[in-house]
């Protein structure tokens, strides 16, 4: 079963709308956030209220104006239901993995940027089917390990799962995914890379 991808975007797309100090959101790319507080900044001619934003995965601080937070795509972590549904999703099938590396790093790139854990999952699945059929590129191996870190970090900062045990359950939903999709797609037919 393929989950359409608009049905998991819609999964995640909950606005920043007003943050509170205190709350966990993720930033894209970035992962799970801490809104430490909000703080007036002079920029030029111009006084901007900020969010501070403390990143759990390294302890640097993101600035971003209250006004951009929800353009940014900074979004609360999911809920309980949401991730019952990352779970199931996790395990399920996925669309064919394009032949062409210039159009699945365009795919992942964007997938990663959008800030969607639903969208890092697909990325996730994807490329470890790619990973038992070839070598990864030097990019797609990070945007490997993007994926892997983006999803752990925002369940196991939700408070969902500890992150060691939901690494494994995490592995062996993707293994089940790609057990589903490899009677659908038995090979990528893969051009060369770059």
């Amino acid at each position: 079963m393929v989950l359409g991808i608009e049905d998991m975007a819609a999964k995640t797309e909950a606005k920043s709308g007003d943050l509170a100090i205190g709350q966990m959101v993720t930033y894209p790319n970035q992962g799970v956030c801490l809104v430490e507080h909000i703080e007036k900044k002079q920029i030029g001619t111009s006084t901007l209220h900020v969010y501070a934003l403390r990143v759990l995965s390294d302890n640097s601080t993101i600035f971003v104006p209250m006004e951009n937070a929800a353009a940014v795509g900074i979004r609360p972590v999911i809920s309980s239901m949401q991730f019952e549904v990352l779970l199931e999703y996790l395990g399920a099938d996925f669309e064919l993995i394009s032949s062409d590396w210039k159009i699945r790093s365009r795919e992942f790139g964007e997938k990663l940027q959008s800030g969607d854990v639903f969208d890092a999952a697909d990325v996730l699945k994807k490329l470890t089917f790619l990973s038992r059929e070839k070598k990864l590129s030097f990019r797609e191996q990070n945007y490997l390990e993007k994926a892997r870190f983006l999803i752990v970090s925002e369940i196991s900062n939700a408070g969902f799962e500890g992150e060691s045990v939901f690494e494994i359950k995490l592995e062996e939903l993707v293994e089940t995914a790609c057990r589903i999709h490899r009677r659908i797609q038995p090979v990528v037919a893969v051009k060369s890379d770059h």
